[in-house]
């Protein structure tokens, strides 16, 4: 039937009937039903199977619970552990669950990668920390562990503490020498996080406040127009971002205040 070209070999073992341009989904399939039993698909392209990344790696991943296989155009990564707990089945193919795929990129990935995945994972509500967590705890000898756990370190609730975050915000812009602006202020009608009337400029603080439902979202967007049309600019920086890089964004901040001060006194 070879001969005949009905029957087209994918990998020893795994063939495609007629036509052999399988579809990406067929690809990863035939790649795990090459590596035998208990053999899921991992890593990288687990991670394009669940959406998280935008592309499928040329070169299929498969992590398999025995040492000793190779099979030619496929990467084969061997588990030291049974992944029975760790696998399941995702539109028809054996794959490894979000929380092992996340711990195998951090092995495999750089940091800025790692975060953009879990930002993805996040979003399309994948994004399991008690199952994360109990993970990482039966995994600490893992290389990948302690990557993968400070990338987690954002999405763990709550993630900024207000009061601290206020006292924060005013030490960051005490040390950028700029004037301490009025904490929870109301102008045009809304309450702001921080405000500086002479510059008329505001600043809302992503993580003082939940913003995750739709309606948040939609009221953000008409709260910044409606300051725009009172006259008052306004920007938005997250609370992680005055903890973590408090000089950068102190002095980023002085410099749109002096833009402001000088368009305001230079109409």
């Amino acid at each position: 039937m070879t001969g005949a070209g009905r029957l087209h070999r994918l990998h020893r073992g795994v063939y495609a009937l007629g036509n052999p341009a399988v579809p990406p989904h067929g690809a990863c399939l035939a790649a795990v039903l090459a590596c035998g039993r208990d053999a899921f698909l991992s890593h990288q392209s687990a991670a394009w199977l669940w959406g998280l990344q935008p592309s499928r790696p040329r070169t299929p991943h498969v992590t398999v619970p025995a040492r000793g296989q190779r099979r030619e155009g496929i990467q084969v990564h061997h588990a030291l552990t049974v992944l029975d707990e760790w696998g399941t089945e995702f539109e028809g193919i054996p794959v490894t669950r979000v929380p092992r795929t996340l711990l195998d990129l951090a092995n495999a990935v750089g940091v800025r990668a790692l975060e953009r995945v879990i930002d993805r994972a996040e979003r399309r509500g994948l994004l399991d920390m008690i199952e994360l967590d109990s993970m990482l705890a039966r995994r600490r000898g893992n290389r990948g562990t302690r990557k993968l756990r400070r990338a987690l370190e954002l999405y763990r609730d709550p993630v900024f503490n207000r009061a601290r975050s206020e006292r924060l915000f005013l030490a960051m812009t005490g040390k950028a020498g700029l004037p301490r602006p009025a904490i929870d202020h109301f102008v045009a009608g809304y309450e702001v996080d921080a405000y500086w009337g002479r510059e008329r400029f505001a600043v809302e603080v992503d993580g003082w406040d939940t913003h995750r439902t739709r309606r948040a979202f939609e009221d953000d967007r008409l709260r910044q127009e409606d300051l725009k049309l009172a006259g008052i600019d306004s920007i938005r920086v997250s609370a992680r971002r005055i903890e973590r890089e408090p000089n950068v964004v102190g002095e980023r901040l002085r410099r749109l205040l002096l833009q402001r001060r000088h368009a305001l006194d230079n109409p």
